[in-house]
């Protein structure tokens, strides 16, 4: 006979206190991957309305405090073509007190670099495009006029001691293209190390990538000279493939991702473009690999999650979700049994 007397039930199993994802290595892995967070200037980039300086400067302060030690904090382009960065003056200087964390920006052109400098930034991100399409779209120039745009930039920049990221996008599916052939994004990285770039970031900016295209994209970056250690991924996960790129590139030995807290952005100019990779899913996954990453995966999912409340809508990453509701439990379980 089953008691309906609540005081006789057995209190609800607790939560299990180990720390998970459980960590199973996996052979011909990095044993470290650096995090490139894009949340406050891809992810807010593209939305609707604009977040207001003091968020975002909170916002950043939370990502360093979660340990990030790369955040990509604005960019210096007219506020005409993307009015949610305009308060990039305003902003800066509010992340002066933050040590030992770069903070990359994106310059379009020259004046967008003295923009940078006046501010003292010391990393400084341009960005071309593969296709035709994309780069008149984007930049209203050809590829090649992009690329003589962005000369004088690289080499002011790398005279003044600052670090510079080529953005390479739609390298690996165009929306008006379709696809497009490795050999043109081979031509376009291969000029932006050739310019001066220190490191190259490929972007899978409509979210098409899939492992093996990825594997061979950067045999054939290898083959031209374009070393393993300064390139960069960008994946987007528009077909739930972001991760499984991620491994591919990882296997190859690529050591530095881009990720978004969060799963923010996507990309203005594209409208298939949907989220990026988010950081709280890319860690899960690393953590669970053995592989180092210095984040708090805890403290950056609570990140994330007071970044959703801020827009006003749940976080896309499944990892913030789950993160979120397992707290949700717990604090349920502690009150239901204080209440006893």
């Amino acid at each position: 006979m089953t008691s309906t007397d609540p005081a006789s039930e057995p209190d609800p199993p607790e939560l299990a206190e180990a720390p998970l994802p459980m960590v199973v290595p996996a052979r011909g892995l990095p044993s470290h991957v650096r995090i490139h967070e894009v949340g406050a200037r891809d992810g807010l980039q593209n939305e609707s309305s604009v977040v207001p300086t003091d968020i975002k400067a909170e916002f950043i302060h939370r990502l360093a405090d979660a340990g990030l030690t790369t955040v990509e904090a604005t960019s210096f382009v007219h506020p005409k073509w993307v009015p949610q960065l305009a308060d990039a003056e305003q902003l800066f200087p509010l992340l002066g007190d933050l040590q030992g964390v770069h903070l990359p920006v994106l310059v379009p052109n020259e004046r967008g670099l003295d923009r940078a400098l006046a501010l003292g930034a010391h990393r400084v991100g341009v960005f071309a495009s593969a296709t035709e399409s994309f780069s008149r779209a984007n930049l209203n120039r050809t590829v090649d006029e992009a690329l003589a745009m962005f000369a004088p930039v690289v080499a002011r920049a790398r005279e003044q001691g600052v670090h510079v990221r080529g953005y390479l996008s739609m390298c690996f599916g165009d929306p008006w293209e379709g696809a497009v052939p490795i050999s043109k994004v081979v031509r376009v990285a291969r000029a932006l190390i050739d310019m001066g770039c220190d490191e190259l970031s490929l972007g899978d900016t409509i979210g098409v990538a899939t492992p093996g295209h990825v594997s061979a994209m950067l045999a054939a970056l290898n083959g031209v000279q374009v070393p393993t250690d300064r390139i960069g991924v960008h994946f987007h996960d528009t077909y739930g493939q972001a991760l499984t790129n991620t491994l591919a590139a990882l296997q190859h030995g690529v050591t530095t991702v881009d990720a978004s807290a969060g799963g923010l952005g996507g990309c203005p100019y594209a409208k298939s473009a949907t989220g990026n990779l988010a950081t709280e899913d890319l860690v899960w996954m690393l953590h669970g690999l053995g592989i180092d990453t210095g984040v708090d995966l805890v403290r950056l999912s609570a990140t994330s999650a007071w970044m959703a409340d801020q827009l006003g809508r749940p976080s896309p990453s499944r990892t913030v979700r789950a993160l979120t509701a397992r707290s949700h439990d717990e604090q349920t379980a502690t009150a239901s049994h204080q209440e006893q």
